[in-house]
């Protein structure tokens, strides 16, 4: 991936921060993308402020945010080669008190902000006739937790793996692949947003007897970006989470 450039994101925090960092020392052309300009100053000028990087910072869920950044990769680096999807955002409410507002969040970030970039980079792919997109799904859409309910971002989860498979379909004829990652339960700033303390405690939702590291999903990522033959697919990075349980 040494001179691609990646579009990432959600990357000033947790795992897109991680993914932005693994592209980076690799050599890549990393655009970095969160709503939050000061986040995103700090994870940049922690890198070292490379100059194979450069942020911008935008509402993912306005449609003009995801052409700002093809237009400024285009720009800085001459092409898009790769868009990560990451930014999310994801908390429990039971379903009988979501409200409209809840729904309106989570389909505005996690779908419409995956939906809108997408169709931002894809004109360039085409062009390109090439290309890779990596969405962030979840495990929790194919393994409900009675003690976790998240109706509200999981429906918009599911919308996204959903997306995947027919992107997939639509642009293969353009060597455009499309994926998703679905994390399991992954060591980030997010476990403590939502409320959970000590996310090692929940190492026994996997097979593995542990909770994941960003940098694994990174690893992921990293892996799809540079297949050549892997499209519609949903890769579960979560430790044997949706296959069985330890009892």
């Amino acid at each position: 991936m040494k001179n691609k450039t990646i579009i990432i994101t959600g990357a000033s925090t947790g795992i897109g921060k991680e993914i932005a960092k693994y592209f980076i020392e690799r050599g890549s052309n990393v655009v970095m993308n969160s709503s939050n300009e000061e986040n995103l100053r700090k994870a940049y000028n922690a890198f070292g402020a490379p100059s194979n990087a450069i942020y911008l910072a935008g509402d993912i869920s306005k449609k003009e945010t995801g052409q700002k950044l093809v237009a400024l990769a285009l720009e800085k680096f001459n092409s898009v080669d790769v868009l990560i999807n990451n930014a999310g955002v994801f908390a429990p409410k039971p379903f009988l008190d979501v409200e409209e507002k809840d729904l309106e969040l989570y389909w505005g970030i996690n779908l419409k902000g995956t939906y809108f970039t997408s169709q931002a980079v894809i004109p360039q792919m085409m062009k390109q006739q090439n290309g890779s997109i990596i969405n962030i799904g979840t495990v929790l859409v194919d393994h409900a937790i009675d003690g976790f309910p998240a109706t509200a971002p999981l429906t918009s989860k599911g919308a996204i793996h959903s997306l995947t498979r027919q992107l997939a379909a639509e642009f293969g004829k353009n060597n455009i692949k499309v994926n998703t990652i679905a994390p399991g339960i992954i060591r980030s700033p997010l476990q403590e947003k939502i409320g959970i303390e000590n996310a090692d405690s929940l190492a026994g939702l996997h097979l593995l007897n542990r909770i994941g590291e960003a940098v694994e999903i990174a690893e992921a990522a990293y892996y799809l970006a540079t297949s050549n033959f892997v499209t519609g697919e949903t890769i579960n990075i979560a430790g044997g989470h949706t296959v069985g349980h330890a009892i």
